[in-house]
């Protein structure tokens, strides 16, 4: 027996609150999280992943795309994907390096159309008008670092300088997208939520009477964000033996997205503390909490473009733009530079209705990325590679196509002069499809 569609939100939302602890606990040592809002978290899916990440003109009749809301309308199954990676890093400055190993689970989406195809094709009638509708929670950045280092201060002493961090900040969203025939619009509108953790100490090695500092600052963030977008499809059509003008199942899709500055309010607590042998429980220099102040997320869009062949290939581009030199955050003041990226990939299916031989079935994808990093670090900060991915179609009961999906990042990500960061992400993704969702059912 059949539940009835709204009965499937429970286990969604369920899954959703019971993992968001798994997120608050830190899973990387990434220095240059201490700038900015931490390391940026990438919001391509793991089905995008493998292609480079781009996602403005993407849109898929199985898969979702949190890129832009539009793709939303084109789904025809029902869509539940959830993601997981793992990372590996070298780090590298001057003669030093380390390596390290991070991994955590990387997003939850759900969406579904409101007008079930099984209905249409059942009652032989197709609707030029369609809607899609999701929701989602994917980390938007990360903070996590242990650093030390000892400076030389002439005259005086050796200090012994600890850096610790870690958090995160998240966005839970809901999506929707319209599309009237071949041009669709989309909206997201979500919550940009998280709490962030510092601290810092100093250390006089030799001076037993110096006082040794603590500062611990941590920043809890809040506000409401959202985006738009919009695709339109160029379906090119071929003449058939009866001379009639037909879809030849190849396609260009164009899609933008953009968004506005976005706003959000702070809730920050200060402890800085002095202490040494002679007053062991230390000495508060400055104790505060519940200070409220505003910051301000940047403004971005993005263009792209997808060529596809129904079944066999898609390839497609993307450039993405972010007014960081506009960022604000009044409890953590920084300046940081406007960023760029670009985006390419193609992915290949060799035969998608092979019945006897299940490669032929994989979708095969290569990709590539270089960007420019908002922070800083005594120079501009680049981050580049390469992808490979794989999407592997399953089979459920009710033949009912679903998909496992593997992605490899491998970039470079840093200043060749300063501290660089060689690393290598896998990424692992389920996406279980289901049509019954808004299925009429009729008893005769």
């Amino acid at each position: 027996m059949a539940f009835p569609a709204l009965n499937k939100f429970a286990p969604f939302i369920l899954l959703l609150f019971s993992c968001s602890q798994a997120w608050a606990q830190p899973k990387d040592n990434s220095p240059y999280s201490r700038l900015g809002l931490g390391d940026l978290f990438p919001q391509a899916l793991v089905a995008q992943a493998g292609t480079g990440g781009w996602g403005a003109a993407y849109n898929d009749i199985y898969h979702l795309n949190l890129l832009n809301p539009a793709s939303f309308a084109s789904l025809q199954s029902t869509a539940f994907d959830i993601g997981f990676y793992a990372k590996y890093a070298r780090l590298k400055g001057g003669d030093e390096a380390a390596n390290i190993w991070s991994g955590n689970l990387g997003y939850m989406a759900l969406g579904f159309p409101l007008r079930n195809p099984v209905n249409e094709s059942l009652e032989q009638k197709v609707s030029p008008f369609r809607w899609g509708m999701g929701f989602s929670l994917v980390p938007y950045s990360t903070v996590g670092y242990d650093i030390q280092t000892r400076e030389v201060q002439p005259g005086v002493d050796t200090t012994l300088n600890n850096f610790q961090g870690t958090g995160g900040t998240y966005r839970l969203n809901w999506s929707n997208g319209w599309k009237y025939k071949d041009f669709a619009l989309g909206l997201n509108l979500g919550y940009f939520f998280g709490k962030l953790n510092y601290h810092r100490e100093v250390i006089f090695e030799d001076l037993g009477v110096a006082y040794q500092t603590m500062f611990d600052d941590a920043i809890s963030v809040g506000g409401i964000n959202w985006n738009a977008g919009a695709q339109y499809s160029i379906q090119f059509k071929k003449t058939n033996d009866e001379g009639e003008r037909v879809p030849s199942g190849k396609r260009m899709v164009l899609g933008v997205t953009a968004h506005t500055p976005q706003p959000f309010q702070t809730n920050s607590s200060k402890l800085y503390r002095g202490y040494n042998f002679v007053y062991p429980d230390g000495d508060t220099v400055l104790n505060v909490s519940g200070l409220i102040e505003n910051g301000r997320l940047p403004l971005e869009w993005s263009a792209g473009v997808m060529y596809e062949s129904q079944n066999k290939w898609r390839m497609g581009a993307e450039y993405r733009f972010s007014r960081w030199s506009d960022y604000e955050n009044e409890a953590k003041p920084e300046v940081l530079s406007d960023s760029w990226r670009f985006s390419g990939g193609v992915e290949y299916i060799p035969e998608a209705n092979s019945y006897n031989n299940y490669a032929k079935r994989v979708r095969y994808q290569l990709g590539l990325f270089y960007q420019n990093d908002p922070r800083s670090f005594k120079t501009e900060l680049r981050n580049y590679g390469f992808t490979l991915g794989a999407g592997l179609p399953i089979i459920l009961p009710r033949q009912q196509i679903s998909f496992a999906h593997v992605a490899l990042e491998v970039g470079f990500m840093g200043a060749p002069e300063e501290l660089r960061e060689t690393y290598g992400r896998l990424s692992v993704s389920f996406t279980l499809n289901d049509n019954s969702w808004f299925f009429k059912r009729k008893f005769f």
